[in-house]
């Protein structure tokens, strides 16, 4: 369960080019900010008795986590339309909260996570892209290296089907973060794509667009 300080900070600092950051001389307020502009993305801090989370939003997505949880409210001293604040009180599942943090990091980063998301759904069942595919797809060929890190913190397989993505040779990845090759193997053979010694026959499962 995430409850504390440390593991909000944790996960916010797992994200790339993060770091962390306590800017007023007062030790309750730890933000995490984004090295390319050094905005924060995550602030946390103690307030009556729980652990605190400010998190940017999409002033259309403040209203729908607001209406799920009432541990979720607007941003405190923030602008109430673009910041809801989470209040770790145990009532919120682990995974909203992760969700939230990330969806705080990618408008705050401008990270492509979003688009990347939404090109993998595009993936369909019986076929496999490659990470330049993915990233092609989502609008620049060179961010390969940013279609893995997405798809490591991929917030939902289940619509998101992370296991269809392959390297360039066609191998499925050794460290798939859903229970390891042997699980995107037989994901994938379930789909109809054939998988011999952990590699797919791009010629014939690939995806064409």
């Amino acid at each position: 369960m995430l409850t504390t300080r440390e593991q909000a900070l944790e996960y916010g600092l797992s994200f790339p080019d993060t770091y962390q950051d306590a800017p007023f001389h007062d030790d309750n307020w730890q933000l995490v900010r984004y090295k390319g502009n050094k905005k924060a993305f995550l602030w946390t801090y103690e307030r009556d008795g729980f652990i605190n989370l400010n998190v940017k939003v999409d002033p259309e997505q403040a209203f729908f986590w607001r209406k799920i949880y009432k541990s979720v409210i607007p941003g405190y001293h923030q602008n109430k339309e673009h910041w809801n604040t989470i209040i770790l009180d145990g009532s919120i599942p682990d995974r909203d909260i992760k969700i939230m943090i990330g969806e705080s990091y990618d408008l705050v980063s401008d990270c492509p996570s979003k688009r990347i998301y939404e090109a993998v759904k595009k993936i369909p069942k019986g076929c496999v892209a490659t990470y330049a595919q993915v990233a092609e797809a989502a609008g620049d060929k060179k961010m390969a290296r940013a279609v893995g890190n997405a798809l490591h913190k991929n917030p939902d397989p289940s619509s998101i089907p992370c296991h269809r993505v392959v390297n360039a040779k066609g191998e499925l990845a050794g460290n798939y973060a859903f229970g390891g090759a042997w699980k995107q193997a037989e994901i994938l053979e379930s789909e109809g794509v054939e998988v011999i010694d952990g590699r797919v026959d791009l010629e014939k499962f690939r995806w064409k667009p």
